[in-house]
């Protein structure tokens, strides 16, 4: 059979996608198959079994877990969508100093969850560097030391997500600013022209030529919140403000020999973050076709 250059090239995007295929499904498609079936069985078991969930879903964490995630990401999710678009707005204004205004504030975000939670951590702790930069300052007295950690798991996790926010806010910048830079300026000098003022010309022309960066920031942001512990895990430990992923590595690395109730977990944790992101996808309208 002769293959002719027409059909030949009909071929070429299929060779070109094949070797990701190929890495896809050897590097994470057959990890996660394997973790479903082992989900499914007993430690030192090879048959079918539904003791891992029963466990799971028994275990009165489980409960915190989900309802301690849910805060985290409704509460972190807005508050940093709200201050990264304000930043985003003031930087794309290009003002003098902007340029090292944007590298200072991308600092946050180089930095890896570990030293994160390791500098907090100890900024926080009763002797840290928080109270002592607030004895210098002159706000507190020398015996009076605020005990950032001591508070219960409401006021833990606030003071969590504002720790998060710190790093997570410059990456969302980011995008939103990629966006509003790709936004012509005919149509915001447009906007002004017809008698807009600046709230006018946000909402009804900057937000929706903005529409794919926030749907892309919101998302991207979302999945990463769900999937939060390691900073918490560093500065209070385990168990002390139960999440979801916090959960995974608890049964996996604390208690010895519960390793397929992690893969159980970690199977809720994947079917917790799909249905999120598509539930947000379709409420977004990025399904949605547009219109011709």
């Amino acid at each position: 059979m002769v293959i002719t250059a027409t059909k030949f090239k009909r071929y070429i995007p299929y060779l070109l996608i094949t070797p990701t295929i190929l890495y896809y499904g050897i590097f994470w498609l057959r990890p996660v198959l394997t973790a479903v079936f082992y989900s499914f069985q007993e430690e030192g078991s090879s048959t079918f079994s539904l003791a891992n969930y029963k466990t799971i879903f028994s275990d009165p964490f489980f409960v915190k877990a989900i309802i301690n995630t849910g805060i985290f990401v409704a509460i972190s999710v807005t508050i940093e969508f709200v201050v990264a678009l304000g930043l985003a707005l003031l930087i794309n204004k290009k003002f003098r100093g902007a340029g090292l205004f944007l590298s200072l504030a991308l600092i946050p975000m180089a930095l890896p969850a570990t030293a994160v939670g390791a500098m907090w951590s100890s900024g926080f702790a009763t002797y840290g560097w928080m109270n002592s930069l607030l004895y210098k300052a002159g706000l507190i007295a020398a015996n009076g030391k605020i005990p950032f950690l001591a508070g219960n798991e409401f006021q833990s996790l606030m003071l969590v997500i504002i720790i998060d926010a710190w790093q997570v806010i410059p990456f969302m910048m980011v995008i939103l600013l990629a966006g509003l830079q790709g936004i012509p300026k005919e149509s915001i000098e447009a906007g002004y022209i017809f008698g807009g003022n600046k709230p006018t010309v946000l909402r009804k022309i900057t937000m929706p030529m903005l529409k794919s960066s926030i749907q892309t920031a919101l998302i991207l942001r979302i999945i990463s919140a769900i999937q939060v512990w390691l900073i918490i895990v560093m500065i209070y430990g385990y168990r002390r403000i139960p999440v979801l992923l916090e959960e995974v590595v608890f049964y996996k690395e604390e208690l010895l020999g519960f390793y397929r109730i992690a893969l159980a977990y970690s199977v809720i944790v994947a079917m917790i973050v799909s249905i999120v992101a598509v539930l947000y996808l379709k409420v977004s309208g990025a399904f949605k076709k547009e219109e011709a």
